[in-house]
This record gives C-alpha cells, structure tokens and sequence, in this order.
C-alpha cells in the first residue's frame, strides 16, 4: 500500500493546521483531497505498514450490514471502536436526575445486558424519547437498510442483478433530515457501485484460472470461436459478465486510525457484492474530503512512514452468496485472509470528542 504512505507524506509535507471543529478533539494538519485506487485482483489492501484488526473491520461491516445501530452486539465480540461515540451519545441524553456512568460502567453495563433490545438498560431521555443503552440514533446502519423507508442494501442487490448498466447503484447516508438523531454524522457517506464487461478472453482466463488448466489447456480452449461464442460459452458454465467497481466518498478522514479502516471495509462490502451479483471485485477508489492527521498522531505517522511494505495477502469469502439473507448471515468466519504479513501493531488515541468523568 505504497498509496497510502505516500498519501501520508503528502500530509506531513504540504498539510496545512486547522481547528478541529468539534468540541474536545485537537487540532489537525491536513489537504482537501486525498485518492486511494485499489485493484482487488492484485491483492487486498489491507496495510502492512502495521498490523491491522481485520476482525473489528469486518464485524463492523457486518453490524452495518444488519441495520444494527447499537454497539452491544460490537461490545459482545470485543469491538470497542464505536464506544466512545456511544458513551459521548448516552452523556447527551442522559436526564439530570440520573448521576451518568463512568464509560468503565457504562460498557459494563452494556455487557451485562440481554442482547434482546427490549429488556436492555433504558430511560426517558431529556427530549422525553426512549434510549437504550448503547444507542447511536439514526447512523450507518439506520440509512443503509431504512433511509427514509428505503433498504439501500435491498435496491442495489437487486438493481445489479437485474439492470447491472444503472447508474443507480448508490448507497447514500447523508441523510440532513436525521441528523439531530444520529451519534455523528456519517463520514464515509457514498457509495457508487459501477459494473465493467469482462473481455471474451477475460472471461475465458478466468475460467482457466479456477479449473486449474496448463498454459497448454488454456490455449486450446474454444481456439476457433469467435467473440459471441466465446460470451455463449461462459455464460453456460456461470463465469461472471462483469468487473464491479466502487468509488467511495468520505467527507471526513482521520487517515491514520481511520482510513485503513475504511478502504479495508469498503473492498470487503465490494468483495460481498460482487458475490452475491456473480460478478468479480474490481477497482476500489477511495476519494477523502478533509484528509487529515491529528497532530497528536504525527510521532506515529513518521514510524509508519520509516517502514517498507510487505507483499498484499488475499482475502476470501467462504461462503456461498446469492442474496440479501445469505449476507445477512456472514460471520468473521466465513472470511479467510492468506498470505498476511505485517509490521507491529502502532498503537494511536481514537478521538471522539467525549470528556472523561469519574
């Protein structure tokens, strides 16, 4: 992921001090543009520069995917990256008449507390609406699966399957209306899935490539068949028509703790759609709005930087995919990462804007 780091250098070279903007965060150096392209056919972008919890990325994306807005299901699997949003959330609703948790207590409690939301810790907050413990409002998972009543996740599965030429095929959670009920606006907001015909030969490699043929073999397939016949064939045997591309839109990116993240978990929700599309992961670009680096994070960014990166492992689904509900029951498991080689762990403060009581 030589991008990134070089994106990193672009920061620390030409990244310019700002005010953070909200309360209790520092200050940032940052561009107002950043690009990252990854071409999933040559390997899975997780960095290498240091080593990455693909296992919180991934439980993440799945808690977006169920149109779970509250961190106890994260919690349970030892994912603690949305507490803090959480803990700063409950502080905001939480009635004078009730002395708040420490975060200690608070994600205690959310342990503590039957998965089913109904019996889980609630109250009447100060707008006089019920909050269950560990409620973030109306955030990712709300606008993926019931934006204004609409599944996105739904639409756009169908809408590849059935006009894979659309230029519909968009996952929007920049929703204005429900601001005021979210825990943080999204920052990683669109999402356009964009289709690719694969070439006669493409396709024909392909199939080569998964039934394990010499160069011989390959080149004796279909030797007199045109084009058309070519396309014929392969449709007969299932090889995908399509490469499926993304390109992402994040408004805000903290591109140290926040940014591997995000390209990690936007070419894995490329990765599922792919499948379930019978279509093959193509390029994912990653554009970023306000691309910066929290000042406290600078020391960790120029160690980062001092590395050189190892060889880009590959990332499997282990589990067949044909529609919305298959996907609804992935789990870590069915995710097998190959080939990952990396450099220590380089341990950063996330920052989310919450005062610490006791």
């Amino acid at each position: 992921m030589k991008q990134y780091l070089d994106l990193l250098q672009n920061i620390i070279n030409y990244g310019v001090e700002k005010e953070s903007g909200r309360a209790n965060m520092p200050n940032t150096i940052g561009i107002s543009k950043g690009e990252i392209k990854m071409n999933l056919q040559e390997g899975f972008p997780l960095l290498t520069t240091k080593k990455m919890f693909l296992r919180g990325i991934i439980e993440e994306l799945l808690w977006f995917l169920a149109g779970d807005t509250n961190i106890k299901r994260l919690v349970d699997k030892d994912v603690n990256i949305w507490n803090g949003d959480a803990y700063r959330w409950y502080l905001k609703h939480c009635p004078d008449s009730i002395k708040p948790f420490t975060i200690e207590e608070f994600i205690d409690a959310i342990k503590n507390a039957s998965f089913d939301i109904k019996n889980r810790v609630w109250f009447t907050s100060k707008e006089g609406v019920v909050y269950h413990l560990g409620d973030l409002g109306k955030v990712y998972g709300y606008q993926w699966r019931n934006q204004n009543g609409v599944d996105q996740i739904k639409e756009i599965i169908d809408g590849l399957k059935s006009n894979p030429y659309s230029r519909y095929h968009i996952l929007d959670g920049w929703n204005k209306a429900d601001f005021k009920d979210m825990a943080l606006p999204p920052c990683h907001l669109l999402y356009q899935f964009i289709v690719r015909p694969l070439a006669a030969i493409e396709r024909e490699d392909y199939y080569a490539k998964i039934h394990g043929f010499t160069e011989e073999q390959r080149w004796e397939m279909n030797p007199n068949a045109t084009d058309e016949d070519v396309h014929k064939i392969m449709d007969e045997a299932g090889i995908p028509r399509f490469y499926l591309d993304l390109n992402m839109y994040q408004r805000s990116c903290d591109t140290f703790l926040g940014v591997p993240f995000n390209i990690a978990s936007m070419s894995i929700l490329l990765m599922i759609f792919a499948k379930v599309a019978n279509m093959l992961p193509g390029v994912a670009t990653w554009i970023g709005g306000d691309t910066h680096l929290y000042v406290n994070h600078i020391p960790m960014v120029m160690e980062q930087l001092g590395r050189e990166p190892f060889p880009l492992p590959t990332l499997k689904i282990n589990k067949e995919l044909n529609s919305l509900e298959d996907i609804l029951t992935l789990t870590f498991e069915d995710f097998e990462l190959i080939g990952y080689q990396s450099h220590p762990t380089i341990k950063a403060e996330l920052f989310t804007g919450f005062k610490k009581i006791s």
